[in-house]
């Protein structure tokens, strides 16, 4: 008779929970991919489609090893689980490294901070620079009717009212030009005869507007950087549970039960 083992039963349930969990993952995934032409979300479906399949393979190579003691699907399991451990080390060390500077300039007497593309790692400044990555996110700012919001505020409104980084970079000049006549004068900052009043223009060609989406993302990766170090934890806590159900699983071919010799 098979004995009861605690790591069996938590590593069957942890991974039947990631395995249902999967499932509305790669759904989100295919209707991105079938029905979504916003071009914020189709950026996603990709990664979405393969998170969702690898935690579902993963997920049932560990349940079916766990529960149904078999050896070699666990060990297929622990590998991929060390594999997932090791990339996500890899992935979380870059997105700390990517994410570090910025946080922008506050601006003196206002609430909102402005930002400049000095401020972030060369790779992230290389990486919105090119073309192919900076047209989408530009569609996407655009999409994202963040200028709008603001289109109607007087120059009180910012005095007492916070801005995002996309709105404090994108859809205003930044707050030291001078304009005569509606006309950037004198010795300035390049972004100051780049902006336009028009709704389609603003400051969508601005060097700020680059660093406001530069510190967009540097918020979410970092936010998903810290997520990732959690996630570690876990892993390798469901990895150590992992390697005592592979144990189990090993013995279990053995009808005698632990700390009971064969006697000759």
């Amino acid at each position: 008779m098979y004995p009861y083992r605690f790591s069996n039963v938590m590593i069957g349930y942890l991974n039947l929970a990631t395995l249902l969990a999967s499932i509305p993952v790669i759904g989100a995934g295919l209707w991105m991919a079938k029905g979504s032409t916003a071009t914020c979300s189709s950026m996603l479906q990709t990664p979405l489609l393969v998170i969702g399949f690898v935690v579902l393979l993963v997920s049932l190579a560990g349940f079916v090893g766990a529960c149904f003691h078999v050896a070699w699907a666990l060990w297929l399991y622990l590998l991929a689980m060390m594999l997932l451990i090791a990339f996500l080390l890899g992935l979380t060390a870059f997105g700390f490294a990517v994410t570090a500077g910025g946080g922008g300039t506050q601006v003196p007497g206002r609430p909102y901070r402005e930002y400049h593309t000095s401020e972030y790692s060369s790779w992230l400044q290389k990486h919105i620079q090119d073309a192919k990555y900076w047209r989408p996110a530009l569609a996407c700012v655009v999409g994202s009717k963040a200028c709008p919001k603001i289109a109607n505020w007087s120059p009180m409104d910012y005095l007492q009212h916070d801005l995002t980084p996309i709105q404090s970079g994108c859809c205003k000049p930044p707050t030291a030009c001078a304009y005569s006549g509606g006309v950037a004068v004198g010795a300035q900052d390049e972004d100051c005869f780049r902006w336009n009043n028009a709704a389609g223009i603003l400051c969508y060609g601005c060097d700020s507007c680059r660093a406001g989406v530069m510190e967009k993302v540097r918020e979410d990766w970092h936010k998903i950087s810290v997520l990732n170090v959690m996630v570690l934890v876990v892993l390798i806590c469901i990895c150590a549970c992992g390697c005592c159900a592979f144990r189990n699983a090993r013995r279990s071919v053995s009808e005698y039960p632990y700390g009971v010799a064969m006697v000759a």
